[in-house]
């Protein structure tokens, strides 16, 4: 795992009305600080990265539908540079996984019509401190096709 990204599992309550969805509260021992939350949605086969923070940790959660969310370390100095961490969130991996200022990240949508993504940030965004690449640029070594194992 990169050095700061996080991956935890996260709570549901299923009832016959519906279900509750945990995400995060201030209790909990990976809660830094609270920036601001927003929701994206992404189109099957569309990918939404490269990016990056300076200051912001990221809290991804995917509340709706299925992504392939990346990260990758180039930060100087960090144990893991070099390292490149898959996560497939949905349904059957209901977490949240914790992103660190300085990592790059990106994600896939992988449902029909599309997904719900939840991110509970440090700090409120400022597109003055984060930095983009598109989504295949050769200085990340990431493929987003789909991968025969």
């Amino acid at each position: 795992m990169i050095d700061g990204v996080k991956h935890i599992p996260l709570r549901r309550v299923p009832d016959e009305r519906g279900t509750v969805m945990h995400m995060m509260k201030r209790t909990d021992p990976h809660f830094i600080e609270f920036g601001e939350i927003y929701f994206s949605t992404i189109y099957r086969g569309v990918v939404k990265g490269w990016h990056k923070h300076r200051d912001m940790t990221l809290a991804y959660a995917c509340v709706h539908g299925r992504i392939k969310l990346v990260a990758y370390d180039d930060r100087d100095g960090s144990p893991t540079r070099g390292e490149v961490n898959e996560f497939f969130l949905g349904p059957d991996d209901y977490a949240l996984v914790m992103i660190p200022p300085g990592v790059w990240n990106g994600f896939k949508g992988l449902s029909e019509p599309d997904a719900t993504v939840a991110n509970c940030c440090t700090h409120p965004h400022d597109p003055a401190r984060s930095d983009r690449k598109p989504p295949h640029d050769s200085g990340i070594p990431y493929e987003w096709g789909v991968r025969e194992h």
